[in-house]
């Protein structure tokens, strides 16, 4: 990429998760960065947030006074990202637009609940084109596959939504966050989904999941701020992509999926850590897919810098 898209200084830059792996109603670590949801609801303890094989997000930025806001992915229950909307009291009539990280049921399958709440015809949901790839499913053996549920462009729009397809770095909320578009692999241990495949016209082929993205703010004076789904491209192609196109080298905030969980990616665990050590994050918060190893060697490797996320949590990165 020839020219720079550097997105908007922000005062601040708050992610509130609506769906993760994991939940833990009694932590009481509440901070000035860290929001943990409530057990409390009409002064009795029955607000019980859940937590799924999935990832959503609500991200609202703040320049000069004024809050914007994204829905970043849908989590993978029909119902359960817009169960803890609702739990949480989240406004969804205040979501501008919205962006996909990729075309896997984790990440779409709450949609359709989610864009019932926000009921705003032609809200704009930004995607890879190859999102909508389809006969996606995971290969185990020479028999075994599991595939992934549809989902295509005329769903989207059928939902009432407008689809934005871009292969290419995408400014969202007026330049307040940048949708980074297709990630450009460069590091020799970031290899992507070796039991991945799809289909087309009957031939089978390995999916490189090339519509996997992230989303970048910039906190003023701080740097970037990295929010992946997957990070099927690696977490570390991803910052650098992302430094890259924003032409924006410190990094205050890396969060996300890493997927770095199982047999096929622990072993590349250390070396992702490394990696991030030499980023130097402010902040590391492995979500989703990372996977229990890969966030306890961080956690210890990165003792400083690491932060644990939860389903219902909001974190706040002011300037």
């Amino acid at each position: 990429m020839s020219q720079n898209i550097t997105p908007n200084a922000l005062d601040r830059v708050e992610i509130l998760t609506l769906q993760d792996n994991y939940i833990e109603i009694t932590a009481m670590d509440n901070n000035e960065i860290i929001r943990r949801a409530s057990a409390l609801a009409g002064g009795q303890l029955n607000n019980s947030i859940q937590a799924e094989h999935g990832y959503s997000a609500i991200v609202k930025t703040t320049k000069d006074g004024r809050t914007r806001t994204l829905l970043f992915d849908f989590g993978f229950s029909e119902e359960g990202a817009a169960y803890n909307a609702r739990l949480l009291n989240v406004d969804p009539k205040a979501i501008e637009q919205m962006a996909l990280s990729h075309g896997h049921m984790d990440h779409f399958g709450g949609f359709h609940e989610i864009v019932k709440m926000i009921g705003k015809k032609g809200i704009e949901l930004v995607v890879h084109p190859r999102a909508f790839k389809q006969n996606r499913y995971l290969r185990f053996g020479e028999t075994l596959k599991a595939h992934f549920p549809k989902f295509t462009k005329s769903e989207v729009e059928k939902a009432g939504v407008k689809v934005i397809e871009t292969a290419d770095p995408y400014p969202l909320l007026d330049g307040d966050v940048l949708f980074l578009g297709e990630i450009k692999r460069k590091t020799d241990f970031e290899k992507g989904f070796p039991i991945a495949f799809f289909e087309k016209e009957g031939v089978e082929a390995w999916d490189p999941i090339e519509d996997d993205t992230a989303i970048a703010m910039q906190v003023k004076g701080r740097g970037l701020v990295v929010l992946s789904g997957c990070a099927h491209s690696g977490i570390v192609n991803t910052v650098t992509h992302a430094q890259e196109v924003t032409g924006i080298s410190d990094v205050y905030v890396v969060m996300g999926g890493f997927h770095l969980s199982g047999p096929m990616f622990e072993p590349i665990i250390g070396r992702t850590t490394e990696e991030l050590k030499k980023i130097n994050p402010t902040y590391v918060i492995p979500c989703h897919c990372t996977g229990r190893k890969a966030i306890m060697h961080m956690e210890k490797e990165m003792p400083e810098n690491f932060l644990l996320n939860m389903s219902g949590t909001t974190l706040t990165f002011s300037a």
